[in-house]
């Protein structure tokens, strides 16, 4: 099977710091195939026979081990990731006009319920649930003015991770590259 794993919190401030070649290396000694990084901050393509709830068990004993690190990773399938990325609207970007990200969920918030739990401002937030994410964007100059911002550091936001709408079309570009090598 074709993986993404993401990573949550690492290189983020100068804090978990994790070289990527040390990661790959670390991936590969548990006996992941094909492994490839993407940018610094935790995202790792991969093939694997193991189902994903026990890849993302061995990954974190392998973080612990190679790294001292105890680092919640999220993994998710093809399918599911061609899903997400595929329901991010087109015109979606991440650039100087908008912001645009996928908030990754852990399965105790996995539901289209966790959407009642964000301090959204409709008029300002653009969001849309989709099994396994949050899709959100908000134009560039009303950023601060999105209750967005609010999430950090609650116990809402220690159960995702979140990537940029480039980032998550880029791994799911190295994923489809898989498929069909």
């Amino acid at each position: 099977m074709i993986y993404t794993a993401l990573l949550r919190g690492i290189n983020v401030g100068g804090n978990n710091k994790i070289d990527m070649k040390q990661l790959k290396s670390a991936f590969e000694q548990s006996g992941m195939d094909s492994v490839k990084t993407y940018i610094n901050s935790g995202n790792i393509v991969f093939t694997d026979e193991r189902p994903k709830e026990e890849v993302a068990a061995v990954l974190e004993a392998a973080i612990i081990n190679s790294f001292g690190l105890r680092i919640k990773v999220l993994v998710y399938s093809l399918d599911q990731f061609r899903l997400i990325a595929e329901a991010v609207p087109k015109e979606w970007t991440n650039d100087d006009q908008l912001k645009s990200d996928v908030l990754f969920l852990w399965e105790e918030i996995d539901s289209e319920a966790v959407l009642d739990q964000l301090p959204l401002k409709p008029e300002i937030d653009r969001i849309q649930y989709v099994p396994g994410a949050i899709l959100w964007s908000v134009d560039r100059n009303k950023v601060t003015k999105s209750g967005m911002a609010k999430i950090v550091g609650t116990k809402l936001y220690k159960l995702m991770t979140i990537r940029n709408v480039n980032t998550v079309r880029k791994l799911h570009a190295l994923m489809s590259d898989l498929e069909n090598s």
